[in-house]
């Protein structure tokens, strides 16, 4: 077997047999197959897809690559969630506590930054002291103890997907559906919950920009964990718009806490409760309710001890950026649209995400909304407010920003998009 022949059976719209499969990812794993050669394959993959059987078999290679996790010593049952990616979308943050307050345990295996999008170990890490790396033994311990956790997945975790992840982020090839969802899969069904919701974004901050792209890739993704005996549903959810009122780490916890202590943007609380009501549901527990356990504080209190355990401070200050830029409103009026990819892209030149792998992110970079769509604005007023370290970056992450959003005269009717679209089982 050599990797040029897998190579170019792809590139020329062949299905890749279970050996080829099998033998690339195996040595991709080991080094034998270098970065660039399993770039130029993932660009062909996603230029030319795969079949179901391909993406299957390709998922087992990537469970197969590394160790399972066993959970059943817990004594609650286990669900986890999954987004996709979206601009602005600290869900996971409040999530993983509401829901452990219920009484499931939530183990959460996250990532970092794609591209223009977030990612939650990124906006953790902005909390002083706080560790994204766990051993397996130490995950348990924090399950055991508060209920949920969120970490990085361990080095012994579908070893072939932390390669390729961070590959794909770099090469173009992050919007591949079988990648992505191999990606996501591998890593679920290696974990070894019971059961997982999917989010998935749909639109312009997604990266699934339609609805039927998004549908497919969620199609796949739960018959993935089915087959695999994951119950799994997903959801479609807009990702047109920014979740919340801030994108970039630090601001993004800054909120997410908001949430937790009975405030927050309406959005981030609405996506909140109704992705808890589907894990809890899905773990056996339909009487629980999230609602009462985020008004009464038992949600927070997960929170504080779930960092605590990880090593950080929930009581800590937040780090806050060096230099500010406020982009006003030029019109006053109804603001209409603004652009989710392009506050993502705004808030990634300001430091907050990472053009290669190897980069760092600034803790306190991002962008802050003073409006969302249907909301009135006064012309001259703040619309948006740019936060980094780096001032000479306030001019590339303008230029995301000259055509991100749309004001019509006062008065306009204006109805926005739910936020889920629908339910995939």
């Amino acid at each position: 077997m050599d990797v040029i022949s897998v190579i170019r059976a792809k590139r020329d719209k062949q299905a890749l047999t279970d050996d080829q499969i099998d033998w690339v990812i195996d040595a991709y794993t080991r080094g034998t197959v270098a970065d660039e050669q399993m770039s130029a394959l993932a660009m062909a993959i996603l230029l030319n897809g795969m079949t179901r059987p391909e993406i299957a078999r390709w998922t087992a290679a990537m469970i197969n690559s590394g160790e399972r996790m066993d959970f059943s010593t817990l004594s609650r049952p286990t669900a986890d969630k999954h987004s996709t990616g979206g601009v602005g979308d600290k869900i996971t943050l409040p999530l993983a506590p509401l829901v452990a307050a219920c009484g499931a345990a939530v183990p959460q295996l996250s990532g970092r930054g794609l591209g223009h999008t977030g990612g939650t170990l990124d906006k953790l890490e902005s909390i002083p002291g706080w560790r994204a790396r766990l051993s397996n033994a130490e995950m348990l311990d924090v399950l055991n103890s508060t209920g949920a956790v969120i970490c990085a997945a361990g080095d012994g975790l579908a070893p072939a997907d932390k390669k390729l992840y961070a590959l794909r982020d770099v090469t173009g090839t992050v919007e591949a559906i079988p990648l992505i969802a191999s990606s996501i899969m591998s890593k679920k069904i290696a974990e070894g919950t019971g059961s997982l919701v999917l989010d998935v974004k749909v639109g312009s901050g997604a990266f699934m920009k339609t609805e039927a792209d998004a549908r497919e890739l969620a199609e796949t993704m739960v018959g993935l964990g089915t087959d695999h005996g994951v119950r799994t549903v997903a959801l479609l959810t807009d990702m047109a718009t920014p979740l919340g009122l801030t994108a970039g780490n630090a601001l993004e916890v800054r909120e997410s806490v908001e949430v937790l202590a009975g405030g927050g943007p309406a959005d981030v609380i609405e996506l909140t409760l109704a992705l808890a009501r589907e894990m809890l549901d899905a773990a056996g527990l339909k009487d629980a309710d999230p609602a009462k356990a985020l008004a009464d504080g038992s949600a927070m209190d997960v929170w504080r001890r779930m960092i605590s355990a990880q090593g950080g401070d929930p009581d800590a200050d937040l780090p806050t950026s060096r230099e500010q830029h406020v982009v006003t409103a030029p019109a006053s009026g109804v603001l209409t649209r603004l652009d989710a990819y392009d506050v993502g892209v705004a808030a990634w030149r300001l430091g907050a995400g990472r053009a290669r792998k190897e980069d760092p992110v600034q803790a306190a970079a991002g962008v802050e909304l003073h409006a969302k769509p249907g909301d009135e604005v006064t012309a001259g007023a703040p619309l948006l407010t740019l936060h980094t370290d780096t001032p000479d970056r306030f001019g590339y992450a303008l230029q995301s920003l000259e055509s991100a959003y749309d004001i019509a005269p006062g008065g306009t009717d204006f109805a926005p998009r739910p936020i889920v679209l629908d339910r995939i089982v």
